[in-house]
C-alpha cells in the first residue's frame, strides 16, 4: 500500500469508521484517482438510502478535511455486497413465486 492510501486509511480509521460500525456498516478504499477518492460502502450502508448523505456529512467531509492535499472529493463506487447477493440467492430459492 502507498503512503498516500496509508495516510487516508489512518483517517478512515480514526474518523470515520467508528460511525459507520455503529450502524453495522464498514468501507473500503476503491481507488484514488488524481484527488478523487472511490470508497465501496459495505454491511448495513451497502445499499442504504442515506449512503449519499452519509458520504457527504461523514466521509467526505472527515477525508476532506484532514487531507486537503490529497483529497478533494469523495465518490461512492455503487456495488452490490456479497451478503445481498446471498440473501437474493436465498430468496429465490426458498419461496416459490
Amino acid at each position: 500500500m502507498n503512503e498516500e492510501l496509508k495516510r487516508i486509511e489512518a483517517v478512515l480509521d480514526e474518523k470515520v469508521r467508528p460511525a459507520l460500525r455503529s450502524h453495522g456498516g464498514e468501507l473500503e478504499i476503491d481507488r484514488l484517482e488524481g484527488r478523487v477518492l472511490y470508497v465501496k460502502l459495505l454491511g448495513q450502508c451497502a445499499g442504504c438510502p442515506s449512503a449519499d448523505l452519509t458520504n457527504e456529512t461523514v466521509i467526505e467531509a472527515e477525508v476532506v478535511k484532514a487531507l486537503p492535499d490529497l483529497v478533494e472529493r469523495v465518490a461512492v463506487v455503487q456495488t452490490v455486497s456479497d451478503e445481498l447477493w446471498e440473501q437474493a440467492k436465498r430468496l429465490l430459492r426458498d419461496h416459490h413465486l
